[in-house]
């Protein structure tokens, strides 16, 4: 059993040991140790029931846990050491383990943290390299994020559009260190994918591999963004294009439009042109029109804007954008790409420098940067 088989199991066993009586936070702590221990003696001695063998040493290690404190506190442990009703299903612990790690008393930080512990199965020192962080500051978070569903039993439904942000902030993330949180997300949802029935879980999934089909194509071998008109689109992954196309279709027949859903419609547009003049940009402002029925979020008018001035030309994408806070981020940027198409070049280099400076990431500040340059060096009429 390789590693990723290994984290599969983790979110089950923490539910059984929960259903024994183990409050969630021991219960997670104890898996931990489990999976850790796993990882260390299974390459040279594998069990033969590797699920069982993660619940007899979690819940041990739980028992030694509980009777040390108990020990310490001069009080009895009350936990029974063979306790009568046994575990619960897997598949519905593992759903009601998504929907208490990403319960909406936490900030979205902890809930990444706790999500990809408790249900991506990784360990404290995997999730603080992923994050560039130190382990003690991760540790902290996830102990924070612990207390803060204390209490919160596993027998009450959740809500899935808590689980699917949080699992949309995991995967754009991106990578660092030795972990891909893009491809543990994907992971993730395609495992949340098959014990529900909702297609914005579908939606989310086919938006995250169209997405990640591009991923070799948006930086250049120097490490600089490449901007999707200008991506090699020989580069993009036909594979991962025609599985999230297949799993939107049947999630769009089901006909229970929502937001991942159209965001992945526009994905497949994109994915889906040969070149960047073939792109469907009629297509794509009807899509975001659907999207703003459902969400009328800044973001998705600004992404609108851009899309009508590719679908209409630059003056109607100024006009969309017109009524949008100055402060939105990337407002800057994609006024300056609006105003360059439509030949106000001093404007342009203008806004690119200003959305430089407002960047949120250096490569997004030194990508601005160079477009300023650019543009301040093309000829004027």
């Amino acid at each position: 059993m390789n590693e990723a088989e290994l984290r599969e199991l983790v979110p089950a066993v923490i539910g059984v040991l929960v259903r024994r009586g183990a409050d969630f936070a021991s219960a997670e702590d104890a898996v931990q140790e489990a999976l850790i221990r796993a990882l260390d003696t299974w390459p040279h001695d594998p069990p033969r029931e590797p699920r069982a063998w993660l619940v007899a040493t979690g819940w041990r290690k739980f028992l030694d846990a509980a009777r040390s404190e108990a020990s310490r506190r001069g009080r009895e442990l009350t936990v029974e050491v063979e306790p009568a009703p046994g575990p619960a299903p897997s598949a519905d612990d593992t759903l009601r383990l998504y929907f208490l790690c990403a319960h909406p008393v936490l900030p979205a930080t902890s809930a990444v943290a706790l999500t990809l512990r408790a249900v991506g199965g990784l360990t404290t020192r995997q999730i603080a390299a992923a994050h560039l962080v130190p382990e003690a500051t991760m540790a902290q978070r996830i102990s924070r994020a612990k207390r803060g569903i204390a209490g919160r039993a596993l027998d009450r439904p959740g809500d899935l559009g808590t689980v699917l942000r949080v699992l949309y902030l995991v995967f754009n993330e991106g990578y660092g260190g030795d972990l891909d949180l893009a491809a543990e997300a994907i992971r993730l949802t395609r495992q949340l994918d098959a014990l529900t029935d909702e297609p914005e879980v579908a939606g989310l999934l086919a938006l995250m591999l169209l997405h990640h089909a591009r991923r070799d194509s948006r930086t250049d071998a120097e490490g600089r963004l490449v901007p999707l008109a200008d991506q090699d689109r020989t580069l993009w992954d036909t594979g991962l294009i025609a599985e999230g196309v297949a799993i939107l279709q049947t999630a769009l027949a089901r006909d229970r439009l929502g937001e991942y859903q159209a965001q992945a419609a526009i994905a497949a547009l994109h994915a889906d042109a040969g070149t960047a003049a073939a792109t469907d940009w009629t297509q794509i402002v009807e899509w975001y029109d659907e999207l703003l029925l459902i969400t009328d979020s800044p973001v998705v008018r600004l992404n609108r804007a851009v899309a009508v001035g590719e679908a209409d030309g630059p003056h109607a994408g100024l006009a969309a954008l017109a009524g949008l806070s100055p402060d939105l981020p990337r407002r800057a940027a994609a006024a300056a790409y609006l105003h360059e198409r439509a030949g106000d070049l001093d404007r342009a280099a203008d806004l690119y420098a200003q959305a430089a400076r407002a960047a949120a990431s250096v490569p997004e500040r030194d990508h601005l940067t160079r477009e300023a340059a650019r543009v301040r060096h093309l000829p004027r009429p």
